[in-house]
């Protein structure tokens, strides 16, 4: 929390641990409810899928109050890193600053090396990894050559060194066979340019490896205090800053997509941080060379090759940390169409590699340690969250239309126990949230826009669990439009079930006595999954006036 809220503390406390007993309550009593029940097995198979749903979501809201404790709790225990206690930097060591790019927009870029070049850290270099495929079947041969071309003059023109090499394993392999490079043992079909003034001065081999995507545009102070703090803490493989988006002004989608990272970024990663489980997102962070060297560079069986890295450095016993400053701005994904490939591509990489953290754990649960585990399976299971919320979202349409009574078993003990939970846990998420200056209404934009991406979630867990590894895509930027409609069935397909189950549950309320209560409270559900739903036309039109 804030210094200014010290004083809250014995209060956030009382609560927090408040939230957690009727979060531990409900689920006590749902349990005993179902077993209780007197079902027909088609009844009973529906009641246990909703529970495991219920489960499934208070599992990971008790992770995150386990991470708002942490951070709560923090001054009480030593912290990796904080910008209140940087370390004096008395040296220098040499840090590459990469940034791989596949065919991004040529005004993108130049915005990025640009800014890399307004860095305040003396001992720099900075390299262009161009990872375009300049053969592949399909591309104007034309178009393709003028486009190699105009990078290379970019390049030239600001004095960036250019990196190019024969294309395999698409952003791992890349920043993989970089690394050879700089090793002094490339990898055939390697081209380099040097256009750096300072390069041909170089003595040493760069310690740290600082990692950008082609959008993404640093802070002039980016580099000193995370070269401080490595420096400082020899055992850290990296550090992780969060992302920021600056094109939320106007654009609903890059706006709730940018809140959507606010949380994560805030409590749960300092939370990880904390707990010495911090993984790496990708960009804006700084890696130890030798750590990576140790771990044989990036993981390239994942789509997410972040993430799976972060397992292997620590399963080697390297430390990670994230430092809650925001260091670099960059542009988050511009409509519906960009978002969806951003999210299947997250959702693949992380459930496939839960497959490997399972396997692992299996095999040497002496691994890691039990708050890492406990990370990595919460980590690694988030993309279920799509399953979770389609039986949380069928299951009423299922009692209003067959009266099957897998909803409530006995509804009066179970709005005894869920009001609580809901109202403390929704209380406790939003206060915590107000403290970093996020309103209600700015949070709900994000949670409306997860909840619609619900069939990118199921495809892509499904792909992900069976072992599908997908291929690497870029997040499209630089205009938005809509997607036709018929790319949005399943949403306003599962919206107009539920509408037409308000209307049969309207129907039932008035020829029938014996469940008011039952059908009163289903169809408040449907009512809310039907507006969440429906949102997708309005984020299907991202650009708000003014734009």
């Amino acid at each position: 929390m804030d210094k200014g809220s010290a004083h809250k503390r014995p209060i956030f406390s009382i609560a927090l641990i408040t939230a957690v007993v009727a979060l531990v309550l409900y689920l006590i009593v749902r349990t005993s409810l179902f077993v209780l029940a007197d079902y027909v097995w088609y009844e009973k198979s529906i009641a246990l899928l909703l529970l495991f749903a219920e489960f499934f979501i208070m599992l990971h809201a008790f992770g995150y109050f386990l991470n708002l404790y942490h951070v709560l709790h923090r001054d009480s225990a030593p912290r990796q890193i904080s910008m209140d206690e940087v370390p004096e930097l008395t040296d220098y060591p040499p840090v590459a600053i990469i940034v791989s790019s596949f065919k991004e927009p040529l005004d993108i870029i130049e915005g990025t090396l640009t800014c890399f070049y307004n860095l305040t850290y003396p001992n720099k270099h900075v390299y262009f990894l161009d990872d375009t495929r300049y053969d592949r079947p399909g591309d104007d041969p034309e178009q393709m050559r003028r486009y190699r071309e105009q990078i290379d003059a970019l390049c030239e023109r600001i004095g960036v060194n250019l990196f190019r090499r024969s294309w395999r394993g698409a952003k791992a392999g890349m920043i993989n066979d970089f690394l050879d490079f700089i090793e002094g043992h490339p990898k055939p079909g390697f081209t380099f340019h040097s256009f750096e003034e300072s390069f041909a001065l170089k003595r040493e081999k760069e310690k740290y490896i600082i990692v950008f995507d082609a959008d993404m545009n640093p802070l002039p102070d980016f580099v000193d205090p995370l070269v401080a703090f490595m420096e400082a803490n020899p055992t850290l493989a990296f550090i992780q800053t969060p992302q920021y988006y600056t094109n939320f002004e106007t654009n609903r989608v890059a706006r709730a997509s940018g809140l959507q990272q606010a949380v994560f970024y805030e409590y749960i990663c300092e939370g990880k941080s904390e707990q010495d489980a911090m993984f790496c997102c990708g960009t804006n962070v700084i890696f130890r060379r030798e750590a990576l060297m140790d771990v044989e560079g990036f993981d390239e069986s994942s789509v997410t090759e972040d993430f799976a890295t972060s397992l292997k450095f620590h399963a080697r016993g390297w430390s990670s940390a994230y430092l809650n400053k925001i260091c670099a701005f960059g542009m988050g994904p511009e409509d519906l169409g960009a978002y969806f490939k951003q999210q299947f591509r997250w959702a693949l990489g992380t459930v496939g590699l839960f497959r490997t953290i399972v396997g692992a754990f299996v095999r040497n649960p002496r691994m890691l340690s039990a708050s890492k585990w406990w990370e990595y399976f919460l980590s690694g299971t988030h993309y279920f969250v799509g399953w979770a919320l389609l039986i949380m979202m069928t299951t009423p349409v299922v009692y209003l239309f067959f009266e099957t009574p897998s909803y409530f078993v006995r509804p009066e003990i179970y709005a005894l126990f869920f009001l609580p939970y809901f109202i403390l846990t929704m209380t406790l998420f939003i206060y915590s949230m107000a403290q970093r200056r996020y309103g209600f209404k700015e949070l709900g934009s994000g949670i409306v826009l997860q909840a619609i991406t619900l069939p990118v979630y199921l495809r892509a867990s499904l792909l992900g669990i069976i072992g599908v590894k997908g291929t690497f895509g870029i997040t499209p930027k630089g205009g938005s439009t809509s997607l036709p409609l018929i790319k949005l069935w399943p949403q306003i397909l599962l919206a107009a079930i539920c509408v037409a189950s308000i209307g049969w549950g309207i129907s039932r309320l008035y020829f029938e006595r014996d469940a008011i209560w039952a059908v009163t409270v289903n169809m408040v559900w449907c009512v809310y999954h039907a507006g969440l739903l429906s949102a997708v036309i309005y984020f299907n039109h991202p650009e708000e006036d003014g734009a």
